[in-house]
C-alpha cells in the first residue's frame, strides 16, 4: 500500500500499525492480487473512506461489518453502504426497514450512508478488500489484526461510544470492547438468512440515541430520505 488515503487523525494513531510485518505481508499479497489481473473492491483510493469520511475525535457510533460487497460499483469503504445510483443490496434493504419500524423514517432510494458518516458513525468492516465476485476471499490475510487495532485504539481513547455488532463476526471482536464505559448492541446479521433471527425488532437505532442523549451528546440523525 504505497499510498494511504486515511485521515490525519486516525493516520496519527494508527501509523505504527502500517509499519508492522503483517501489514507488509497484505500490502505484498494486494500487489499480486492486481499482477494476477484480479479486480479488487473498493477502489485503491477508497479503502481507507471510513477513516477518511468520520475523524477519530468525531467517532459516536461504530457499524461493525464484514467484508466489502464484492459485486460491480457497489463497495466504497463504508460497511453496509454502497455508492450513489447502486441498488441497495438485500442486508441493506433489512437495515432500511428495521429504521422504519425503529425510527418511522421512510426507507430511502439509495444506499448511500455517508450522511451517517458525516455524523460520526464508523462504518467499518473487519475486512477491508475483496476479490470481485469471491465472498470472504481476502479474510486471514491480516485485515483482521488491522480492525482488532482501531477498537483497542477506540476503546482505549474514548468512552461513551454505541458499538452495533451485527451477526457473529462481528460480535467475535466484542472482547476488545470495554462494556462498561461504552454500549454495545447485538442483534442477528441483517442477511435475509438471519435477519428474522433477531435483527429485526433489535431497535438499534433509537437505542443509540437514546444512550448518546443520556450522555449529553448530540444523537444521530438517521434519515437518509
Amino acid at each position: 500500500m504505497r499510498q494511504i488515503y486515511i485521515e490525519e487523525s486516525w493516520k496519527t494513531r494508527l501509523t505504527r500499525e502500517f509499519e508492522e510485518d503483517y501489514m507488509q505481508s497484505l500490502s505484498q499479497f494486494l500487489r499480486e492480487q492486481k499482477l494476477q489481473k484480479k479486480t479488487i473492491y473498493p477502489p485503491g483510493n477508497k479503502i481507507f473512506n471510513a477513516f477518511q469520511l468520520t475523524k477519530f475525535e468525531e467517532v459516536k457510533v461504530v457499524i461493525l461489518g464484514q467484508d466489502p460487497y464484492h459485486g460491480i460499483g457497489q463497495a466504497h469503504g463504508l460497511s453496509f453502504s454502497v455508492e450513489q445510483g447502486i441498488k441497495p443490496p438485500p442486508s441493506l434493504k433489512n437495515i432500511f426497514k428495521e429504521l422504519e419500524y425503529d425510527l418511522g423514517l421512510k426507507q430511502p432510494e439509495h444506499g448511500n450512508l455517508e450522511k451517517w458518516a458525516h455524523q460520526g458513525v464508523l462504518l467499518l468492516n473487519s475486512i477491508l478488500t475483496v476479490e470481485r465476485g469471491n465472498p470472504g476471499s481476502h479474510a486471514k490475510k491480516g485485515w483482521e489484526i488491522f480492525t482488532d487495532q482501531v477498537l483497542k485504539t477506540i476503546t482505549l481513547h474514548r468512552k461513551s461510544i454505541v458499538f452495533i455488532l451485527w451477526g457473529q463476526k462481528a460480535q467475535d471482536k466484542c472482547h476488545f470492547i470495554d462494556a462498561n464505559e461504552n454500549l454495545v448492541i447485538k442483534s442477528s446479521h441483517p442477511s435475509p438468512y438471519s435477519a428474522h433471527a433477531g435483527f429485526l425488532g433489535s431497535k438499534p437505532f433509537s437505542r443509540a440515541n437514546n444512550y448518546l442523549k443520556d450522555r449529553g451528546i448530540d444523537p444521530i440523525d438517521w434519515d437518509l430520505s
